[in-house]
């Protein structure tokens, strides 16, 4: 069995954590944080055995870098060479936005690291993430296959060309936020109009949830809206509402906001 090692394991990189932990052999996942007091009693509840960046660098098969953009480069250069006295075998897996696979490696210190690439997002921690990944060209389809495999309870992964993982995540990864300042508002306007805001809340979530499995069973998103909308009803005049406060424009703005911003990181 492969040893598995996540350096970081915050809300997104322990949401990863617990999902790998599902399917892989705990006590084969080495986990290091610099915030020790907080991750170590969760890392070792789930199993893990809880160590530093150097073990991690030194024995682990997949190496998750879980650590911020504006970290990765003291970090890696902290382990670069404990990674450099290897004979190779490990993989590289980076979750840092904005930074193509090329950066994380030559921060490395070595170009020819294998890297696999992914964008998760907070659903991971249900085991509901819409995860992108993408991989470099020496990552084999056997360590491929084993990183799926392992990290299947976090969700479906998406492969996707590189060039298109910021635009990618901007609607996955970013989504989630989008979606509940939706829900947020929409229980908002029926606390105004009556409701009790447990109530509010529950229906809205609930709607979403239903709309989301509509939508993924088929059903493309303008047709479920035509069918909502009766001739003269009350929806269409909601979508009336919506089209006039710019609703689809400020989330089409959203995304090329989110896109633009992940280039700070190239």
């Amino acid at each position: 069995m492969k040893t598995i090692g996540f350096i970081g394991a915050g809300n997104m990189g322990g949401s990863l954590l617990r999902a790998a932990c599902k399917k892989h052999d705990p006590a084969q996942i080495m986990v290091a944080d610099k915030f020790e007091e907080k991750v170590r009693p969760f890392a070792e509840g789930l199993g893990c055995v809880f160590t530093n960046n150097e073990e991690i660098a030194k024995k682990a098969d997949y190496i998750f870098l879980g650590v911020k953009p504006q970290m990765m480069e003291d970090m890696l250069k902290g382990i670069a060479p404990f990674l450099a006295e290897r004979k190779g075998g490990f993989v590289l897996v980076s979750m840092a936005a904005g930074m193509m696979t090329s950066k994380i490696t030559a921060m490395a210190g070595c170009p020819d690291y294998p890297i696999i690439r992914i964008m998760p997002n907070l659903p991971a921690s249900v085991g509901e993430g819409a995860i992108l990944y993408t991989r470099s060209g020496n990552v084999t389809d056997e360590q491929l296959a084993y990183f799926l495999d392992f990290m299947e309870k976090a969700g479906k992964f998406y492969p996707i060309a590189e060039h298109l993982i910021d635009a990618g995540s901007s609607v996955s990864g970013c989504g989630p936020a989008f979606a509940a300042m939706f829900v947020e508002a929409l229980a908002d306007g029926g606390v105004a109009c009556g409701l009790t805001r447990q109530l509010a809340y529950e229906l809205a979530e609930q709607m979403m949830y239903g709309t989301a499995k509509l939508l993924m069973e088929g059903t493309a998103p303008a047709t479920l809206k035509d069918n909502v909308c009766s001739p003269g009803g009350t929806t269409i005049q909601g979508v009336r509402a919506l089209e006039y406060n710019g609703f689809r424009s400020a989330l089409f703005e959203a995304v090329v906001a989110a896109t633009e911003k992940n280039k700070d990181f190239a």
